[in-house]
């Protein structure tokens, strides 16, 4: 069953799940509402690990929760449109006789109502705008519109708060609330619906995971019996089993130190740090590196040559890294680590490409270069920080640098002293659009 939780104010928060009652019994709605938008932030930390996706009001607690999470991909918030705002122009003009003058508004970008407005074609009258960020507090806002008001500066007021428009309504301010339309909810349940979908596909995705030790040979011949390899090889399938039995796998001996475990997608990503011990604890008792290479397909064929696909990179690095090999073919290496390196094995843009072919280098290495220099934000690198995050030469990195600079792929930009002594190191950006 796939959770979803529900992130907003109480009465958000209801009117969504009351909407999505045809979602069907595999999934489960999990209410958590809040009194105050930065309650968000620990919602999301306590309760990441109970849910497979969030649902969030509005796109203030959705940005909130990405910072926490570091990742959207598991999120999904409602987007407020123009039908909702002409909604509380109408209820101003019907209640206050006044359609979009005298009245005080807060929101989160200062040209959502400039764009609205634009698109009505006419002369807006008299609106004080206040926006807001993460950082808001509700009273500033409350204190915004109720003052306006108090000084008779304004008719009404407009909020996107549940809570600013509780306090004043109960202070006998006209207020209206900027609330989400059911067309826009259910709009957002669609989304959150094929969203769901592709997760379910992704979680049930055949995973093969290969395990290799290597120098096998050798451990063979250091063996003083016969018994000293068979003694090792249980402390090795012992963990290899316990290991199994987490991600509710099967294990498959191939032999020479080679291990094969058949399992899921979804369960080889909720336990890819549980892979890392085992590989960790592996090569302790085996003392000799390790390569471990994850695959997944739809089928346990793609699955499995996606894998040896895998353990082949991950013997190249040499570095007891986890290198997974997606159906599309994205590589991710350093899988499970805090600092994940995620690119495209393909290229389909003919001008890189051409660019490359004068270059003499790949678009794997290129693809690589740019999905580092994307994860880590850099706006200018040197040779050297390339070189110690890609596990490279700084000699032959210089070579690539200077291969990708003449055709265009990077621009060099100035140099940058490291130190009172030495040679000053060359600055680089990249210089073609990505």
């Amino acid at each position: 069953m796939y959770k979803i939780g529900v992130v907003g104010p109480r009465a958000s928060v209801e009117r969504m799940i009351s909407m999505a009652e045809g979602f069907g019994e595999e999934v489960e709605f999990i209410p958590y509402p809040y009194a105050e938008f930065q309650e968000t932030r620990q919602i999301v930390s306590q309760h990441d690990h109970e849910v497979n996706v969030w649902l969030f009001s509005g796109k203030l607690p959705y940005l909130i929760a990405k910072g926490v999470l570091d990742s959207d991909e598991h999120l999904v918030y409602t987007q407020h449109t123009e039908a909702s705002l002409y909604k509380c122009f109408l209820q101003l003009a019907f209640y206050q006789g006044s359609f979009v003058d005298d009245v005080s508004l807060d929101e989160l970008a200062s040209n959502e109502l400039k764009e609205t407005m634009d698109q009505l074609d006419f002369q807006v009258g008299k609106v004080y705008v206040e926006t807001y960020n993460v950082d808001t507090y509700a009273d500033d806002l409350f204190h915004f519109h109720f003052d306006l008001w108090n000084r008779g500066k304004t008719k009404g007021a407009i909020t996107c708060f549940e809570g600013v428009y509780q306090k004043l309504k109960t202070a006998g301010v006209p207020v209206y609330w900027y609330t989400p339309s059911q067309l826009e909810i259910r709009q957002t349940l669609r989304v959150l619906a094929e969203k769901v979908r592709t997760f379910y596909f992704k979680d049930t995705q055949i995973g093969v995971t290969i395990i290799d030790i290597e120098s096998f040979d050798k451990i063979k011949q250091k063996a003083k019996r016969p018994y000293d390899l068979q003694y090792l090889e249980l402390d090795l399938k012992k963990t290899l089993i316990r290991l199994c039995d987490t991600l509710d796998g099967s294990l498959m001996e191939k032999g020479n130190g080679r291990y094969v475990i058949f399992s899921t997608r979804g369960a080889i990503e909720r336990g890819i740090g549980l892979v890392k011990e085992a590989v960790e604890q592996i090569a302790l008792h085996s003392e000799t590196p390790v390569a471990a290479g994850i695959g997944y397909g739809e089928t346990v064929f793609s699955a499995e040559v996606n894998a040896l696909r895998a353990i082949q990179h991950a013997k190249e690095k040499s570095g007891g890294e986890i290198i997974i090999v997606q159906e599309d073919g994205t590589v991710v290496e350093s899988a499970g680590d805090e600092e994940e390196l995620v690119y495209s094995n393909h290229m389909n843009d003919e001008e890189v490409l051409n660019r490359l072919k004068k270059a003499n280098v790949s678009f794997k290495a290129y693809n690589k270069m740019i999905a580092l220099v994307k994860t880590r934000g850099w706006t200018s690198f040197t040779t050297g920080d390339l070189a110690a995050h890609l596990g490279l030469e700084e000699r032959n990195t210089r070579r690539i640098v200077a291969s990708l600079s003449e055709v265009g792929l990077l621009k060099y930009i100035g140099e940058k002293s490291l130190s009172s002594r030495g040679r000053p190191s060359k600055m680089y950006r990249l210089g073609y659009p990505i």
